[in-house]
């Protein structure tokens, strides 16, 4: 079955919305799918989609192909989970040990 991530239309008239579905390549825009995996809202400015890349990156991993618009909405939620991320838990751990070798030297 050849899958496909794509967007799904919905919204009233003049007014799109869209859910970001993974589905059958053979199933119709608006028809049967898999799994629901985020929103766009492409009249609202700034941040105007949901994602879970987790499971875009799940379904790509087992051969599901984005489309464009899906494509770029997968780039721009992963750069921007990366720039509001705190510091890592690897950069933390990494200074800690540093502290407490100063505080016990005599």
């Amino acid at each position: 079955m050849a899958v496909s991530i794509r967007l799904r239309r919905e919204g009233a008239k003049n007014r799109p919305y869209y859910k970001v579905v993974v589905a059958d390549s053979r199933s119709p825009r608006d028809g049967k799918f898999i799994e629901i995996i985020g929103t766009y809202d492409p009249k609202k400015p700034d941040h105007n989609s949901t994602l879970k890349v987790d499971r875009a990156e799940y379904w790509i991993a087992r051969g599901a192909q984005a489309s464009d618009t899906v494509r770029s909405l997968i780039k721009k939620n992963k750069r921007m989970a990366t720039a509001n991320t705190p510091p890592s838990q690897r950069e933390q751990t990494a200074s800690q040990p540093v502290e407490e070798n100063l505080s016990q030297t005599p």
